[in-house]
């Protein structure tokens, strides 16, 4: 039960953080919504934070099997960094509540060590990944298209945080898929 559990304030927490957008939620709100006393939440977590920290994981853990899947299918390097950006605006990474979640967790990552860490790691991925398949395309210049790409997908991540409308995955790549563009062609 412990795992089913654990899975359900995870969720639970992503749900409430979207419907506040803010990480003012607590353990009581996410529990409730879970179906389980907050005394059960914190047994599982400890605390809060910790909750909010499981569910950054969960959802860089999703995020992250979307781009490996999403690599495993693409040709050649721009086939490779058009699944790495349409992975992010996938219909699983790129809806009202992960939107909000994602905020507030770079919010978070502000004051605690270990949410700083995570973003970190999927902010080195990230450009990991881009600089690999942009130094094939745009030669010298892939640390910093792969720079100007990411924050354009941090960008839009925040525009989507602030709007009242439902978040156009589609949209966002082609935004994003345009700027590669022109990233490839000025390298010409």
């Amino acid at each position: 039960m412990e795992p089913i559990r654990r899975a359900a304030l995870v969720n639970a927490t992503i749900t409430e953080i979207g419907k506040t957008g803010t990480l003012d939620v607590t353990v009581s709100q996410i529990a409730k919504r879970a179906g389980m006393s907050s005394a059960l939440a914190h047994h599982y977590f400890g605390s809060k934070e910790q909750i909010f920290i499981a569910a950054m994981r969960h959802t860089l853990s999703l995020y992250g099997a979307g781009v490996r899947g999403a690599l495993a299918m693409a040709k050649g390097p721009r086939g490779r960094i058009e699944a790495i950006i349409r992975a992010g605006f996938s219909t699983t990474n790129f809806r009202r509540e992960v939107v909000a979640a994602w905020l507030n967790f770079y919010v978070l990552a502000q004051t605690n060590g270990e949410a700083r860490a995570l973003l970190l790691i999927y902010q080195n991925r990230m450009r990991s990944n881009l600089v690999h398949d942009l130094r094939l395309l745009v030669g010298a210049r892939a640390e910093g298209a792969a720079e100007r790409i990411a924050g354009l997908i941090d960008g839009l991540y925040l525009r989507e945080a602030l709007g009242r409308e439902v978040p156009s995955g589609e949209d966002a790549t082609r935004q994003v898929l345009e700027a590669l563009d022109l990233e490839i062609g000025a390298a010409k």
